[in-house]
């Protein structure tokens, strides 16, 4: 890994963090600090990730959920391996109950997108297989926190007062269903400020019947119960079968050779794939040795388009899908794909492959164990709370086609198009670290940048996340954060683009980077968020 330590090529208020005993990133500073706890009590890697992934349904609600999904990349022993903890839809929900409601498409908010969540069972199958200290000891940071109360930080009160609104219209027509959000995430309907203490003693004894059962009442007892009978009672689709027969997946990462690193994504149905096709693609381009260049955006942008075209047709969940994942990352097809780049923005549509509202973490320990995890409801998650337990519920369903003919179709027991994407950089077989950008469908295009900047641009860790950023969002349409030289703007209009700045840059990806320099760990942590670095 090459980089200068001591280059910040953008205004940035953070430097890159060393530390050789251990390392802990999130967008959450008491997150970190949490990771950095458990390993000063002498967990390793995935202890940390999971104590911090129990921790942030408390510290980011904006993002995640005790009801959430979460994938995960780690490397430990000296192995990659991956998991896949999203949820599956109620077996009783159909494309034909969504139509009867009078939706030709899948809604964000109420019963219809919830799903079975993934998270807590993830975290348990991650404990048993990798951890050292137990869930007890795991949890027990977050439902001190909970208790005890904590002051909301600046970015999270931010979304929550977006969500808030939201949610208060939701709640007026229907406040059986999205009153019980309203009264965890608002005091009495008026929203938090920043600096405000925060408590929630019903998360704090639901984490408290999961840490004594090792997640299992979220699947088979009381907890479980809870959940199915006010979905019962408000309208919702669960019934406990959906729950007492959902389990998570073991995967093997999905990978792509990039100037002689290995990018690591999860395979469908997750889009990381969208990364490798992307990276794949500009393979047969050839960037300008600076990245401040209209050229380099104009490229960068043209091979997302077309990587998204081909992942919203084809990634499903892979018990149904028809299109092979090696197809789609192949040599071949990049090849084909790229020729499709010219100098002018194109409208992008998916190609034939066939040639023959979320939190990301990251934690390191002292034997060289790293772990990438990423968990999240969706956008602002589904409305719906459980009374009496702390748990908001996920709304990945809405990732589902309602086109009969997509292999992404909604269907009962099935999982989604799911957004959220840990990443992984390897280099001869050797372990260079996690990575991730959180936020959507800037999520990929997050990844994307974060690659190049590494390893065509030689950024370190901090730089390569102060680095401004682009955001595709259909068509021809582009974000630009304000820190794009206007010049690079202009050039890009002119090739056909149609280019929004944003002011906020909530939308635009919140990331996390460790690397390990032969180890010692070098970190960067996401300036657009209040996130922190923590080190032993």
């Amino acid at each position: 890994m090459r980089f200068d330590s001591e280059r910040y090529a953008y205004a940035s208020r953070r430097n890159t963090v060393y530390s050789k005993d251990g390392m802990c990133a999130s967008a959450s500073p008491l997150g970190s600090q949490i990771g950095a706890e458990i390993l000063r009590k002498g967990g390793n890697a995935m202890d940390a990730a999971i104590a911090m992934a129990a921790a942030m349904p408390l510290l980011e609600p904006t993002g995640n959920s005790l009801g959430s999904d979460c994938f995960v990349i780690a490397w430990m022993g000296g192995k990659l391996y991956g998991l896949d903890g999203s949820g599956v839809s109620p077996k009783s929900l159909s494309r034909e109950a969504v139509r009867s409601r009078g939706l030709e498409t899948m809604p964000f908010d109420g019963w219809l997108p919830v799903m079975v969540p993934g998270a807590p069972k993830a975290w348990a199958a991650l404990r048993q297989r990798f951890g050292t200290l137990s869930m007890e000891e795991l949890m027990a940071p977050a439902i001190r926190y909970a208790e005890e109360g904590f002051p909301f930080p600046v970015t999270v009160l931010k979304e929550l007062r977006r969500d808030t609104e939201h949610f208060r219209v939701l709640a007026e027509q229907d406040p059986a269903v999205f009153g019980p959000w309203m009264d965890y995430y608002t005091r009495q309907g008026k929203a938090y400020a920043a600096g405000e203490i925060y408590r929630n003693p019903d998360m704090a004894r639901t984490l408290r019947k999961l840490a004594e059962t090792d997640c299992e009442t979220f699947y088979t007892g009381e907890v479980m119960r809870a959940i199915v009978a006010h979905s019962k009672k408000t309208g919702g689709f669960f019934s406990e079968e959906d729950f007492e027969e959902y389990g998570v997946r073991w995967v093997d990462p999905v990978s792509t050779d990039y100037h002689g690193n290995t990018v690591h994504e999860m395979p469908p149905n997750g889009h990381g794939i969208t990364v490798l096709m992307a990276l794949n693609i500009l393979k047969n381009r050839k960037l300008d040795p600076e990245r401040e260049t209209a050229r380099n955006y104009h490229e960068m942008i043209e091979a997302v388009k077309l990587a998204f075209a081909d992942t919203r047709k084809y990634v499903a969940d892979p018990r149904f899908m028809q299109t092979r994942v090696a197809d789609l990352i192949s040599e071949e097809y990049a090849k084909k794909r790229s020729g499709l780049i010219g100098e002018d923005a194109l409208t992008p549509v998916p190609g034939d492959p066939y040639c023959g509202g979320t939190v990301y973490f990251a934690a390191a320990d002292k034997d060289g164990n790293m772990v990438s995890f990423i968990q999240s409801h969706f956008d602002r998650g589904s409305g719906v709370a459980i009374p009496g337990t702390g748990i908001s519920l996920q709304n990945r369903g809405a990732g589902f086609s309602m086109d009969p003919d997509s292999d992404n179709v909604l269907a009962g027991g099935k999982k989604s198009y799911h957004t959220i994407i840990p990443g992984f950089l390897t280099k001869d077989g050797k372990p260079v670290g996690p990575f991730g950008v959180m936020g959507g469908f800037m999520q990929p295009q997050g990844h994307l940048q974060v690659v190049l900047n590494t390893v065509d641009f030689h950024m370190n860790p901090q730089e390569c996340l102060d680095a401004p950023r682009f955001q595709w969002v259909g068509g021809k349409k582009v974000q630009l954060e304000r820190a794009v030289p206007a010049e690079i703007a202009e050039e890009l209009k002119r090739r056909g683009h149609e280019i929004e700045i944003v002011p906020d840059e909530l939308d635009m990806g919140r990331g996390q980077i460790i690397w390990n320099l032969d180890g010692v760990y070098a970190g960067g942590t996401e300036p657009r968020a209040d996130g922190t670095i923590a080190i032993l």
